[in-house]
């Protein structure tokens, strides 16, 4: 996988295409990538006939045509007086949104919806002054027709050995082993498992959870969030993430979406490594003629956020069981239902949405589509990891 983000974006940036957005949700095996790019069909075939010639590339669909969910996450700093605060809170109210960070004259709001929605906010707030925005790309799964099959594959996450000790009984689950004699089945799988904890690879180079590592090490290694802006330009995401592979980094996050000022966008990635490692990093992004500005977020108290849309196999039988687990628990958001699937969208943090997928396998996943982390400093110094766990005496 090393190197796939630059040769996919490439492809694009050879034929002078600008991708407006760019998300890639990861797993143990697979990456999902999700690109929203303008241009005529005919040209369009043909940089997806380039991207089959990839090694490491499945499948590409092409959803432009097709009836499908989309959606996207944005954080969205303003600069708000406490006199205007009522007036924001009721646009809050009004789009759905949360309020995830406060301080005396700022406020940081997350919003999820479609690309028209996300515009709408976005227009709404800008009166009181945009600080900071970052934006996830967009993602997007095809809703299914009623009477159709979903393309479930009977793959669940107890088809991995190194997880085998962490699944429920077999009577609970639909299990697809990878031995010799399934080899058939497990190829066909395009859901993307769930990686342990307690088993990180360090030759893998995307990797979903090394997000979850903290600064715990007495080396000093964890992973590092940085916000990039740069210039919104053809060949920008083939440059920047070229810094990074060139010098054997792993990129574990990728984002990147419109920023708050017209021609920038905002490149939101999570990679390991100590200080002093990543802060020559930093150095060499700051050599690129399109970066503008690069901040470490990761000793910063700082709002992290990532989107996932999961579709779910579920008879009307099986359909009260998933929405108790899903809303009530989770609170996630049902944003489509046909006669044999549920489509679920789910906002927070990557154990988060682990913990979900974990809870609706037995029941059969059909596809998923995730982002990767975006990211916004808090100005109200408030840092949250530091209250998890934390109760009042009593």
């Amino acid at each position: 996988m090393r190197g796939m983000i630059n040769r996919i974006a490439g492809v694009f940036a050879r034929r002078g295409y600008n991708i407006e957005s760019l998300a890639v949700g990861l797993n143990k095996d697979k990456a999902l990538f999700t690109i929203v790019v303008s241009g005529t069909e005919k040209i369009l075939t043909k940089v997806v006939e380039q991207l089959y010639k990839l090694v490491n590339v499945i499948q590409v669909d092409d959803l432009s045509k097709e009836p499908q969910v989309e959606r996207e996450l944005m954080l969205i700093k303003l600069n708000v007086e406490p006199e205007q605060r009522l007036e924001v809170m009721g646009l809050v109210d009004i789009f759905r949104a949360k309020v995830v960070d406060l301080s005396d004259h700022t406020l940081t709001v997350e919003v999820t919806g479609d690309p028209g929605k996300i515009a709408a906010v976005q227009r709404n707030l800008s009166k009181f002054g945009i600080k900071e925005v970052a934006r996830t790309g967009k993602i997007a799964l095809r809703r299914e027709k009623m009477g159709q099959t979903a393309p479930f594959w009977r793959f669940s996450v107890a088809s991995y050995p190194d997880l085998e000790v962490k699944m429920p009984s077999k009577s609970t689950l639909s299990t697809a082993k990878t031995t010799s004699g399934d080899s058939e089945e497990s190829s066909q799988g395009d859901v993307y498992p769930v990686e342990s904890y307690e088993s990180f690879s360090m030759n893998q180079i995307l990797d979903a959870h090394w997000g979850a590592m903290t600064d715990s090490d007495p080396t000093g290694f964890c992973s590092h969030t940085l916000s990039i802006l740069v210039n919104d330009s053809p060949g920008v995401l083939n440059v920047v993430p070229g810094v990074f592979a060139r010098r054997g980094y792993n990129i574990q996050s990728l984002a990147v979406g419109p920023a708050e000022k017209m021609g920038t966008s905002r490149i939101t990635t999570v990679v390991p490594g100590n200080d002093e490692s990543i802060a020559k990093l930093v150095q060499q992004l700051y050599k690129l003629i399109d970066v503008y500005e690069v901040q470490d977020l990761t000793h910063l108290p700082f709002a992290a956020r990532e989107l996932m849309i999961i579709k779910v196999a579920g008879n009307t039988s099986a359909r009260r069981d998933i929405l108790d687990i899903a809303e009530d628990v989770f609170r996630a958001k049902t944003v489509d239902v046909s006669g044999h699937t549920i489509t679920l969208q789910l906002t927070g943090d990557l154990d988060k949405m682990v913990a979900l997928q974990r809870l609706l396998e037995p029941y059969g996943i059909c596809e998923i589509a995730r982002t990767g982390r975006v990211a916004l400093c808090r100005e109200s110094g408030v840092d949250s990891k530091y209250l998890r766990g934390y109760s009042l005496p009593g």
